[in-house]
């Protein structure tokens, strides 16, 4: 498994207090007071608008975020990160049309950029990822907010958080 390390900074460009993970923060609030830059040295994140990995979710591979609040049309700040772990190997996920497993399942294995054309469902409330990590998107063609799912099953979006939030398209995370 490739590690990650992402380093963080209180103001744009890099500048002020910085603070280094390589692994999950639940909450930075103890070692910045706020966060507008970011360079992710290695591996890939997910960062969050909230403490706890709540609020809005954003992908964040490796590169230089100088600005990252107006390149990714962020309204707040960092205020936690989760690592994701590479995987090797092949990528699975069964999604469901309704709650609970319910409804229309296709089984995937790589990106699809609109499932209402690909597998005619208007809808996805419920997946089953097996293999491999997974971003979903609330608009076709990888659009919109995001969502990171790890291996697991996950039986309601809406107990989640995500109430009317609708997901058309999902992509792998792979190596980049």
């Amino acid at each position: 498994m490739t590690m990650g390390k992402i380093i963080f900074y209180e103001e744009r460009n890099f500048q002020g207090r910085s603070h280094e993970c390589q692994s999950d923060c639940s909450d930075m609030s103890s070692y910045l007071s706020r966060c507008h830059s970011c360079r992710v040295e290695s591996g890939s994140f997910m960062v969050y608008d909230r403490p706890n990995y709540m609020g809005n979710q954003y992908f964040m591979k490796r590169g230089e975020y100088s600005d990252y609040m107006s390149m990714m049309g962020m309204r707040d700040c960092i205020k936690s990160c989760r690592m994701i772990p590479m995987h090797r190997g092949q990528f699975r996920m069964k999604i469901y049309e309704k709650e609970n497993f319910g409804g229309q399942s296709h089984e995937m294995m790589d990106d699809c950029d609109n499932i209402q054309e690909r597998y005619r469902m208007s809808d996805c409330q419920s997946c089953n990822v097996m293999d491999g990590h997974w971003l979903m998107y609330e608009q076709a063609q990888f659009r919109g907010k995001m969502m990171y799912m790890r291996p697991g099953e996950y039986k309601s979006f809406r107990d989640m958080g995500m109430s009317g939030q609708r997901f058309m398209s999902m992509k792998r995370i792979t190596d980049m």
